[in-house]
């Protein structure tokens, strides 16, 4: 569905234009036109009104250039939505933050943590010290992992499962039975590791629910928000919006997923709440104002400002940031400064950053590139579309941060 769009002005909005003008130089000249990057959509708004909205690069190989319409896969963005989802029913008292998750999911309980052996020999396990909470889902503090974290015997059964897989062999409830027959890498709130444990959350939201992960997705927030474009299967009339997708490799990018045969236009056996979904920037900066404006947009709440604000601080135990508890080989984010809330990383300490921004902003990427923050100080939200995998590829996202806050005038 199209929508009218006007932009707002930019200086009247504390904006300085020509600076705003200068990222998309940057994009173009270091990116796009080298071939760096296939595309970029960038969008930026304060206040919820958007100031900035440009587009540059094809949608696909010797297509036509993007637009407001283009569709990108936005994997991690996923995350907060499914967040969202999970905050909503903790609001209508049917599940808790400290809920322990074997609770709503029995295949989890008891539950070990590594003690020896994968690779062709038994695991060993411990107990964990603490039972996995629902807050260590959200936080990412689950002893859950990801196969591509390549550090561990765990990651690797992930791996040789083939638990990832969308399209595979498995559905929610059958991926959560074969992730309760393997240990955990540690005991819950022991340390931070970025994981699945977002997708155990899309199963939480449906067994408490009753309501499979889409239906509620599109029931309870996608039509309540107008986000018409926001899905885990692109619906066929809607496939030639679609944008091809890349790998990055040495010396250039390579063709992972074309748009008009994507994977991403039937329907997934496991529906992942930690990476799915589909989206338009326009879509995402509904999803983000509706955050801004304390969990409600255009007369539809979701949440309730005191929710969000919970949602926004740090939940790290003892108050730490991620480079003091973080095994992870990679995130969506960089370590120093940074803490994690209920599905958002959250800026601490911004001198720890080295970038500027506020305290109290919150953010997550996809790894597609994709990314979005909001900076509830300043009012600022910031959606950026593109294609190409890994997100670590190129330091995009600190370029844009420091861009666009360089491009504040009050």
């Amino acid at each position: 569905m199209e929508r009218e769009m006007a932009l707002a002005d930019p200086e009247t909005h504390g904006f300085d234009a020509r600076r705003l003008a200068r990222i998309d130089t940057l994009l173009n000249e270091r990116y796009i036109a080298p071939g760096l990057l296939p595309n970029a959509q960038l969008l930026i708004a304060r206040g919820g009104e958007i100031v900035h909205f440009s587009h540059q690069g094809t949608a696909r190989e010797g297509g036509a250039a993007i637009d407001e319409t283009s569709l990108f896969r936005i994997a991690s963005m996923t995350k907060p939505i499914t967040s969202i989802a999970f905050m909503m029913l903790v609001e209508e008292g049917k599940v808790a933050v400290d809920t322990p998750v074997h609770h709503v999911l029995p295949e989890f309980k008891g539950l070990g943590a590594y003690n020896g052996g994968g690779g062709g020999v038994p695991f060993m396990t411990k107990p964990t010290s603490e039972p996995m909470r629902m807050l260590d889902l959200l936080r990412h503090t689950s002893g859950l992992t990801y196969s591509f974290q390549n550090r561990s015997n765990v990651d690797a059964a992930y791996r040789e499962g083939k638990l990832e897989n969308w399209h595979g062999n498995y559905d929610l409830d059958e991926f959560v039975a074969a992730l309760g027959r393997l240990p955990l890498e540690f005991s819950p709130g022991d340390a931070w590791n970025y994981s699945v444990a977002t997708d155990v959350l899309g199963a939480v939201i449906q067994r408490v629910s009753g309501m499979t992960l889409d239906a509620f997705f599109r029931t309870r927030i996608f039509e309540p928000l107008g986000m018409h474009d926001t899905f885990f299967a692109v619906p066929e009339d809607k496939v030639h919006r679609l944008t091809d997708c890349y790998d990055w490799v040495p010396g250039g990018k390579k063709l992972f997923d074309r748009g008009e045969q994507s994977a991403w236009s039937r329907t997934p056996r496991l529906l992942s709440g930690g990476g799915g979904l589909v989206s338009t920037a326009l879509d995402y900066h509904r999803f983000c104002t509706m955050c801004l404006n304390g969990g409600t947009l255009d007369g539809v709440r979701l949440v309730s400002r005191k929710t969000l604000d919970l949602m926004t601080l740090n939940h790290l135990p003892g108050g730490k940031d991620l480079a003091s508890l973080s095994r992870s080989l990679f995130s969506e984010t960089q370590n120093a400064g940074t803490g994690f809330g209920l599905g958002f990383a959250v800026t601490m300490d911004v001198a720890k950053t080295m970038m500027p921004g506020s305290v109290g902003e919150y953010y997550w990427g996809g790894m597609f590139s994709t990314a979005f923050f909001i900076d509830p100080l300043e009012q600022i939200s910031m959606v950026f579309m593109t294609q190409l995998r890994p997100s670590s590829t190129y330091p995009i996202r600190r370029e844009l941060k420091t861009l666009i806050y360089s491009a504040l005038n009050r």
